[in-house]
């Protein structure tokens, strides 16, 4: 199963999926305050299960 990882820069925090072979699938937007990303964590476990997957040109 993928995780979700917390990382904590001078800029914030931000966090980034891997996969379960250890390769990032996504990564977030920086945030704040840890609180906050955790919340990003959270809404994108919230949405995703129910986001369409578009094509775009």
């Amino acid at each position: 199963m993928g995780k979700f990882v917390i990382k904590t820069t001078d800029a914030g925090c931000h966090f980034v999926l891997k996969a379960d072979n250890g390769e990032v699938i996504a990564t977030s937007q920086v945030y704040k305050s840890k609180e906050s990303c955790k919340k990003g964590i959270e809404s994108v476990k919230k949405n995703a299960p129910d986001a369409a997957v578009v094509e775009e040109d």
